[in-house]
């Protein structure tokens, strides 16, 4: 009877433990957080509804849930609106306005027109009320003047020349995010910003490519890595002094040292 009791408690005790134990969070750094995610990821990368590039790349639908995780926000919602080009990521505009406004740290998102349409003075600056301090937070002001300067509306397919004031919303929402919540956008710009610094076509699959030779023929102009995406400062060709060096001894061996003639 006492050994029936003892073990009674015990699974008691095991239920007792298993009861109070917290629930696992997915994470890179813990065993069973990682095993979760990667059977969410599986899971994601099994699915015709998210992107081509989510779809069979487990490595790719993990980061995107630790994105998730990190921001608050639906897996899905970050794989449909997160863009790749080579190699570098960018949220979409809509999204990254979504996120500001539903973070809960601000009220929505507000635009307030500047200056004279049609003329360079002509733009917008986001601004929103921060709810712990009630201060208004105010944007840059993104202009004509300034679309002009950073050649936006110079790219080919530019949506500057047909939707002027949807890119001054989106482009003015992405200054406002990375001056006061550069945590909800973890660092990353927006697909607009994207396609207007790269020249960037979007694929059928929703990733971004771009024409490295058309900016190979640009001079002076950026360089860009093609596997890490990377921007490098472009460098004159200088000629290499070793093929220099090496013509000269071929010219010194066509005659014989010293004027003497050597028979076998």
């Amino acid at each position: 009877m006492t050994q029936t009791q003892t073990l009674q408690g015990l699974q008691q005790q095991q239920l007792a433990a298993a009861h109070h134990q917290p629930p696992v969070a997915m994470s890179f750094f813990d065993l069973q957080g990682f095993e979760l995610m990667q059977r969410i990821a599986k899971a994601f990368s099994s699915s015709n509804l998210v992107p081509k590039h989510y779809q069979g790349n487990l490595p790719n639908c993990m980061i995107a849930l630790d994105m998730a995780r990190r921001i608050g926000a639906n897996p899905l919602m970050v794989m449909q609106n997160l863009y790749v080009v080579h190699g570098t990521p960018g949220w979409s505009s809509k999204f990254l306005i979504a996120t500001v406004n539903t973070c809960g740290r601000y009220s929505t998102l507000r635009y307030e027109w500047v200056g004279t349409k049609g003329k360079d003075d002509y733009g917008c600056r986001a601004w929103a009320i921060e709810r712990e301090t009630g201060e208004r937070l105010d944007g840059i002001v993104v202009d004509w003047a300034m679309v002009k300067a950073e050649g936006w509306s110079s790219k080919s397919g530019s949506k500057w020349m047909t939707m002027a004031d949807q890119m001054f919303i989106y482009r003015s929402a992405a200054f406002w995010q990375r001056a006061y919540a550069p945590d909800l956008g973890m660092g990353l710009v927006t697909e607009e910003e994207i396609r207007d610094t790269y020249d960037a076509q979007r694929s059928n699959d929703g990733s971004f490519s771009v024409d490295l030779d058309s900016l190979r023929d640009t001079a002076p102009g950026p360089v860009v890595d093609m596997e890490t995406g990377e921007i490098l400062d472009a460098e004159p060709e200088a000629p290499a002094p070793a093929a220099a060096a090496a013509d000269e001894p071929q010219q010194q061996d066509d005659e014989p040292e010293g004027g003497d003639l050597v028979l076998e």
